[in-house]
């Protein structure tokens, strides 16, 4: 029976892992730390990691380990090289956030365009009971219905973002950060063209040398001051500081962040905008609903499955 350790369930939010832990000898920590990895894998067939990382180091001292099963997409907590000298099956799970990710979007966009958490605190905190007026008007309330919706990154979550954008009635324009314009049904523009075009920005690709830093203080300053821009990408995409000066100044309306240069954010001017209900934020929250993780779980379960069975072939 092949004994699989799960460094960081605490990553899939407490969900049912039942269809991992029957494929063998299952151990599951909650978090390992960087110094508890080769005592805790010590043995072990399969690893499982969500973001504790896997070096040429750690491998060299682990010779029973045969698979590293990432529970996500991204494989940057794998020396890659060094598994693929070894001999060491690594593989990954994609596609089960494109919904999550897309509704967490479209959601923030309504958000932040209706000012949804400052009314629902004036309700909360009492100021409503307190008055003899029906209605109030303490922050502008738009539509999406006719806005520009702008999708840096058109892969299949900005797609579905795409589509989304288009129901509530929105006119949709993308921009490749690859420089490859390819035939699609929403017209390319250059990045200035965007972000002058849009109402709404919402940011889909990867981190990489041609988007970090991508969207700083000259791109902020081309967007109409009724604007709002979402990164639910990565971190790194967005200058963070820019983004709070643009905020700050009024340049644009609003922001919504699920991810951020480092996580969790240490100290930051985000965290001390002159205006608070500008800024949307979550704790790298918008893959996890519960359906996609456990999407997720399967993907994981049926990459250990099919790689115990080309062993017994």
């Amino acid at each position: 029976m092949a004994k699989i350790v799960f460094l960081d369930e605490y990553s899939l939010g407490g969900n049912d892992l039942s269809a991992i832990t029957s494929l063998g000898d299952y151990t599951g920590y909650d978090r390992t730390t960087p110094e508890q990895v080769l005592e805790r894998c010590a043995g072990a067939d399969v690893i499982i990691s969500n973001k504790v990382f896997i070096s040429r180091e750690t491998m060299a001292q682990l010779p029973d380990l045969k698979m590293i099963a990432i529970s996500a997409t991204g494989m940057n907590n794998v020396d890659l090289e060094a598994a693929a000298e070894r001999g060491i099956t690594v593989r990954n799970v994609s596609g089960y956030s494109t919904h999550s990710v897309s509704e967490a979007t479209l959601g923030a966009a309504l958000s932040l365009l209706r000012n949804s958490v400052y009314y629902d605190r004036y309700f909360k905190n009492g100021a409503y009971a307190a008055t003899s007026d029906i209605f109030h008007f303490g922050r502008p309330i738009s539509m999406l219905r006719g806005k520009h919706w702008g999708i840096i990154g058109l892969g299949a979550i900005g797609r579905q973002v795409a589509t989304l954008a288009e129901a509530f009635g929105c006119s949709v324009a993308y921009h490749s950060t690859s420089g490859i314009a390819r035939e699609e049904k929403y017209p390319h523009m250059t990045l200035d063209e965007l972000l002058t075009w849009s109402d709404v920005v919402s940011i889909h690709s990867p981190l990489n040398s041609r988007t970090a830093g991508l969207i700083g203080t000259k791109e902020l300053a081309t967007m109409k001051p009724t604007a709002i821009i979402i990164n639910v990408a990565r971190g790194g995409i967005i200058n963070e500081e820019a983004l709070a000066e643009a905020l700050n100044n009024k340049t644009i309306a609003a922001a919504a962040l699920d991810v951020f240069s480092k996580e969790p954010l240490p100290e930051s001017p985000l965290y001390a905008l002159d205006d608070p209900d500008a800024l949307l934020a979550s704790p790298h929250t918008a893959w996890a609903a519960d359906d996609a993780v456990q999407v997720l779980i399967n993907g994981v379960a049926a990459n250990i499955q099919e790689f115990l069975l080309s062993l017994s072939r």
